[in-house]
């Protein structure tokens, strides 16, 4: 399985930008797909995780309302669509698969930076 993310760039806060996470394989078969991000000098946290199927979701409580996560099993994506971002979400975003063996992929990452 690969991963490639794109869509982040350089943003100004309150505004909105839309992350995506294509996959080599069948994403159908995936257990769970999730975003996690990084920032400069912290550990990385679970940003968001959609199920398998997407009839469940969670989110890290600092993003919650104004982030949403999708997945498009028939394009092998998953989304994430960030709003109202604020400076402290700026960060290296990368998605994150756990497969039907339970195995895990990290996609190389994206940088996202906010501009107050």
């Amino acid at each position: 399985v690969q991963l490639v993310e794109s869509g982040g760039g350089l943003v100004q806060a309150g505004n909105s930008l839309r992350l995506s996470c294509a996959a080599s394989g069948n994403t159908a078969g995936f257990k769970t797909m999730a975003w996690y991000r990084q920032a400069p000098g912290k550990q990385r946290e679970l940003v968001a995780r959609i199920s398998n199927g997407g009839r469940s979701t969670n989110y890290a409580d600092s993003v919650k309302g104004r982030f949403t996560i999708s997945r498009d099993n028939a394009k092998d994506t998953l989304i994430l669509q960030m709003s109202s971002l604020k400076s402290e979400d700026t960060a290296v975003y990368y998605c994150h698969i756990i497969d039907g063996s339970y195995s895990v992929y990290w996609g190389q990452g994206t940088q996202v930076t906010v501009s107050s």
